[in-house]
């Protein structure tokens, strides 16, 4: 028996990525990283930054750098929507140093509460890991 279920993440502008045979997706939201497989319960999350990790049969079939959005699963479907996605292909060291500092910028400019200074040094931390070897 087949262990597939589609995903679909989509941006404002476009489709970001669509496959109907996926295994596994691993998203960072808010209660944590959330694993998603066939048959999951229904739900709708909101996403916080972080990376999205698309999987068919424990290989990756493609890792997304998230800032923000909404996760929704029903019928084996998962949607991602956001308006701030980036395909780990697209990103090289200067382009994620780029974002860092524009980040760290907007840190020190804007006041900002608890939780959005959380999230912004959540998405800082979350660049600096990333490996793009």
């Amino acid at each position: 028996m087949e262990n597939f279920f589609k995903i679909e993440i989509v941006s404002p502008e476009k489709k970001i990525f669509f496959d109907e045979n996926v295994t596994e997706v691993v998203i960072p939201s808010y209660e944590g990283e959330m694993g998603i497989m066939k048959d999951h319960i229904s739900l709708i999350s909101f996403l916080k930054p972080g990376i999205i990790q698309v999987l068919k049969n424990s290989e990756k079939k493609g890792q997304f750098f998230i800032e923000d959005g909404i996760a929704e699963f029903s019928e084996n479907c998962l949607i991602l929507l956001s308006s701030k996605i980036i395909n780990l292909k697209d990103l090289n060291k200067e382009k994620i140093d780029e974002i860092i500092k524009k980040t760290e910028t907007s840190l020190k400019k804007n006041k900002l509460n608890d939780d959005e200074k959380y999230l912004v040094n959540h998405k800082i931390d979350t660049l600096r890991s990333i490996n793009l070897n």
